[in-house]
């Protein structure tokens, strides 16, 4: 039974719920799991159950520890018998390169501002649609909801939008009595997800979950569901079962699901989670390995007749005939070590498709870097973000239909205006982000047009953005070149 004929039957709420989960398509996000991954301080390396402190045996003078507590006495079984024991703190080095590899996807992928097609005429009601489209993604901070959609999705596998109205007055290029929103449902602040697809993978339904907490620390659940027809929202309280808010259900305003909703199989860092564990361990280990033997050690054989003292200039060792004294150096294991550090890093870095763009990571490209060098360095991230297109393509463009649908009922008594909604087609293009080399660009035009000039002066100083009013520095330029072309065509020619 789908939720329609739910509907129609007028199932219980339990029932209506119970099916609405069913039909979502996988598992919900392990999302507790993604967020302790995500965040260092929570990293197995940093838990004692997983990576234990060590007991050493210390001298019995040594009776406390580095916080000044009493050091555990073991007494042995014979009489006179004891071990003196002290906790010693293990190093745990954490790395956020999981936040690194998301900060880095979402900066290739909505670094640039989405930039918006459509095929129309100046001064036709699709333009007016067009232009109250950009207004509205202006007012509700568009490349901001881009950038903290995308990070969603990297961290948790998924999120949505929902749209809606509220009863305030604003502009569109049209006087609305309603101003349009947009709200993130996030599942790592306490959202489930739940969509819902018909047999042909058309989305018929959408839901959330959320609980919410009283003053006096009850706690209430709630569900929420879209179709295109109907708005449902369905309480439970402690002790109670699930039952329909009151005035609900509600017509849905737009006649479309106000959701968009988009996700992805796998976090971001999911390939690459074993190497980081494992790199983690690596340094902490070899921290360890540093705090003991940072500091030189000699390693004598025979019997030590004298020491010098601290700080003697010329020190010497007295020792018996045949004795030896030597340091204790470690020559092959440190550089095993940081052979596997530095694979390590690289296979994270290229499972991912992560550019090491840290200082130490492009120093070797020089101080003059082409435009022909960027692209390279940046190919393996622009092919991650055109990857990316494949969630983001019909995201983007179910966004655009959603907020052209609320656009025709807020200004529905312009009917050639709510046409105009229907008939527009925007196509949202994702431009990854790129270090522009305006010289080489520049070069390759001047190439290409045989070294003739390729902008008017109006507009390199237009584009130069150093002031705003463009006429105004053109005639201040033209007056201040004006003695100088006065006094070449005064000097006499020979």
């Amino acid at each position: 039974m789908n939720f329609n004929e739910l509907i129609k039957g007028k199932a219980t709420a339990d029932d209506m719920i119970k099916e609405l989960k069913r039909g979502r398509p996988t598992d919900l996000p392990d999302v507790d799991e993604f967020v302790k991954q995500i965040d260092p301080a929570q990293h197995d390396i940093n838990d004692p159950a997983n990576r234990p402190d060590k007991w050493v045996k210390v001298d019995i003078d040594d009776a406390k520890d580095e916080d000044g507590n009493d050091i555990t006495v073991t007494v042995g079984d014979g009489e006179g018998k004891r071990t003196t024991m002290r906790r010693e703190k293990v190093a745990r080095v954490a790395f956020a390169l999981q936040k690194l590899i998301v900060k880095r996807a979402v900066a290739f992928t909505f670094g640039n501002p989405v930039v918006l097609n459509a095929d129309i005429e100046d001064g036709s009601k699709e333009q007016e649609v067009f232009d109250a489209v950009k207004k509205v993604l202006f007012k509700t901070k568009g490349r901001t909801l881009n950038r903290t959609v995308a990070r969603e999705i990297f961290s948790t596998t998924e999120a949505a939008e929902l749209w809606y109205v509220v009863d305030k007055p604003n502009n569109y290029g049209f006087k609305s009595k309603k101003t349009l929103r947009c709200a993130i449902l996030k599942p790592s602040e306490g959202n489930e997800l739940y969509p819902y697809f018909d047999e042909t993978g058309d989305l018929v339904a959408f839901s959330r979950a959320y609980e919410t907490e009283g003053k006096n620390k009850i706690k209430t659940n709630h569900f929420e569901t879209y179709t295109d027809e109907l708005i449902f929202k369905f309480i439970k309280r402690p002790g109670e079962q699930w039952e329909i808010e009151e005035h609900y259900p509600k017509d849905n305003y737009i006649g479309k699901i106000p959701i968009i909703y988009g996700r992805q199989p796998e976090v971001e860092w999911a390939d690459v989670q074993g190497l980081i564990e494992r790199l983690e361990k690596l340094l902490s280990n070899f921290a360890d390995t540093n705090d003991y033997h940072a500091s030189p050690k000699i390693v004598t054989t025979g019997e030590i007749l004298g020491w010098s003292k601290k700080g003697e200039a010329g020190a010497v060792i007295e020792m018996e005939e045949d004795g030896e004294a030597k340091y204790l150096s470690w020559d092959q294991a440190p550089e095993a070590v940081r052979l596997e550090i530095d694979t390590l890093l690289r296979m994270i870095y290229t499972v991912t498709q992560t550019p090491d763009i840290s200082s130490e990571g492009v120093k070797g490209l020089g101080s003059n870097i082409s435009g022909v060098a960027l692209q390279l360095l940046f190919m393996d991230a622009h092919l991650k973000v055109h990857d990316k297109m494949e969630i983001f393509d019909d995201y983007l463009q179910r966004r655009m239909a959603v907020i052209q649908a609320f656009l025709a009922k807020m200004n529905a008594g312009d009917s050639a205006f709510a046409a105009a909604c229907d008939s527009l087609d925007i196509e949202p293009e994702i431009k990854p982000f790129m270090i522009n080399d305006e010289e080489s660009r520049i070069n390759i035009l001047l190439a290409a047009n045989g070294q003739k000039a390729i902008a008017s002066r109006k507009t390199t100083i237009a584009q130069l953005g150093w002031v705003k009013d463009t006429e105004a520095e053109m005639e201040q330029i033209e007056m201040e070149e004006a003695p100088e072309l006065y006094a070449s065509v005064m000097e006499p020619t020979i």
